[in-house]
């Protein structure tokens, strides 16, 4: 029987808040194809214009979140790493699918340890070619390219996961007993046509009035579906009526439409209307990172309260909350389960 281990992936962080490591990050993050799937932006606008202007602001703002240990976003996904192998059958590896560890270099390392059968976990709960997609190609790509013997199997998306959202609600439950006039579900955006390239019928999203309400195929590789998926599921568990919370998209780039309504422009909205007291939730990540630390609770709270909010309150992702460390667990040893039986069977 071969030797197996788990792989946790989450997005990355550039190096250090330098100029130069942000921008390097930048150019392989702006790079990918899956992120931008225009070839006259990637090649072009990207390093042109986005890689002469875009470091700067972003080393700031990576500068305003950084601890003594790092990158916030490295830093948790290596203590979920550690708390999971603490309770998993196998040894549990971690990687960036932006800069460092890289996906390559830690695939190299299963390897040199003996690994022959890996099972990736993206950190992930929906399914988006510019996240969970772009990963297992990198995966797939990395062990074909440096030929390595390496079988691997891969988490599927688990936004629809009974447990995942039961543990969802309960980590959010007590900032939301605290009370508040909305709560908000900000997911991270995706411009619109990464929907109509990831329908494999290109006849449903976006074209079907109430596309995600109407079951369809495509909702296996819809995000939007996806999003709203888990917002229904959360409120329910939640005991939520529907005028209490709201749904909306954040971290848009360039001019295409994205997915709507923006997130920034929604608290801008609700402060000016009076809105005193606002909840967020970001559950596109499992991990805080920039997108929360930075963009929701330091940004999104500067223009609520600057339009006459009052108060504003981020909830923490998942992070290191131990039902969550626990699903993960019990996802590898379901796989690990699974694997050792079909290698009996053959």
């Amino acid at each position: 029987m071969g030797k197996k281990a788990a792989l946790l992936i989450n997005l990355g962080s550039p190096d250090s808040t330098s100029v130069k490591d942000v921008k390097e990050y930048l150019r392989e993050f702006l790079t990918d194809e899956r992120v931008i799937d225009q070839a006259f932006v990637r090649k072009v606008i990207v390093p042109l214009i986005i890689l002469n202007t875009r470091p700067k602001k972003s080393a700031e703002a990576y500068s305003s979140i950084w601890t003594d240990e790092g990158s916030p976003l490295i830093v948790t996904t290596e203590h979920q790493r550690e708390r999971v192998e603490e309770s998993a059958s196998v040894p549990v590896y971690m990687a960036m699918r932006y800069a460092n560890p890289s996906i390559p270099d830690v695939l190299q390392k299963m390897v040199a340890d003996g690994i022959d059968s890996v099972f990736v976990i993206p950190l992930y709960p929906q399914y988006a070619m510019s996240s969970y997609e772009t990963v297992v190609v990198k995966v797939v790509e990395s062990i074909r390219e440096a030929g390595l013997n390496l079988d691997v199997d891969f988490l599927q998306p688990f936004y629809n996961d009974d447990s995942y959202l039961d543990i969802l609600a309960d980590s959010m439950r007590p900032a939301v007993e605290r009370g508040m006039d909305k709560l908000l579900f900000s997911f991270h955006g995706i411009p619109e046509r990464h929907l109509r390239v990831s329908d494999p019928s290109h006849a449903h999203c976006l074209v079907t009035p109430n596309c995600c309400e109407k079951a369809n195929p495509a909702h296996n590789t819809c995000y939007r579906h996806q999003c709203f998926y888990v917002v229904k599921e959360v409120a329910k568990r939640l005991k939520l009526e529907q005028e209490q919370y709201f749904v909306s998209f954040q971290s848009r780039l360039g001019r295409d439409p994205w997915l709507r309504p923006y997130t920034d422009k929604t608290l801008e909205e609700w402060g000016k209307a009076g809105i005193q007291s606002v909840k967020i939730a970001c559950p596109a990540f499992t991990t805080d990172c920039l997108e929360t630390l930075e963009e929701i609770d330091e940004e999104g709270r500067e223009i609520f309260i600057e339009n006459g909010g009052k108060e504003f309150e981020m909830i923490p992702c998942l992070n290191e909350d131990p039902r969550w460390i626990q699903w993960l667990v019990h996802q590898i040893e379901n796989w690990t389960k699974a694997s050792e039986t079909a290698g009996a069977v053959r």
